[in-house]
């Protein structure tokens, strides 16, 4: 593709699939990879591990990298998925839930979560990702306080 092919540029929905992908692939560099370079992340629901927020690619990129290179588990599947469209351009509010899988082989976890994302040109500018925090912590092993 030439510099003056115009290039295909991704959907909300699309990005979606993507972001749920790259969770499943444990990839922080496919995620980043779907961020603008001055996009911000928000966690409003502070989980244990996670800053309330990443400023930049950059940030998300390392972010991601040291969550989930801390963590033994593994993401089995991300069922529920429901995409509620909203009236502003580029914005969809996802739920899903997260099934993931513990290294010891024990019973599955899930993880409930919701995404607002907004996306301008095929990249994410600003998320802000609902997670249950209890949910995260029981897959890290620790007892809740």
């Amino acid at each position: 593709m030439s510099d003056t092919t115009p290039r295909s540029v991704r959907t909300p929905r699309e990005v979606l699939a993507d972001y749920h992908q790259a969770m499943r692939d444990k990839s922080p560099d496919d995620l980043a990879g779907l961020y603008a370079v001055d996009a911000v992340h928000e966690f409003p629901f502070t989980s244990p591990g996670f800053p309330p927020r990443l400023e930049g690619r950059e940030a998300v990129r390392e972010g991601y990298r040291a969550a989930w290179g801390a963590s033994p588990v593994r993401v089995q599947e991300i069922t529920d998925v429901t995409v509620h469209e909203t009236v502003t351009p580029g914005v969809i509010v996802a739920e899903h839930v997260v099934v993931v899988s513990p290294p010891s082989g024990g019973a599955a976890f899930t993880v409930p979560g919701l995404l607002v994302l907004r996306v301008k040109d095929g990249l994410l500018t600003h998320v802000r990702d609902y997670m249950d925090g209890l949910g995260v912590v029981q897959l890290r092993g620790q007892t809740p306080a």
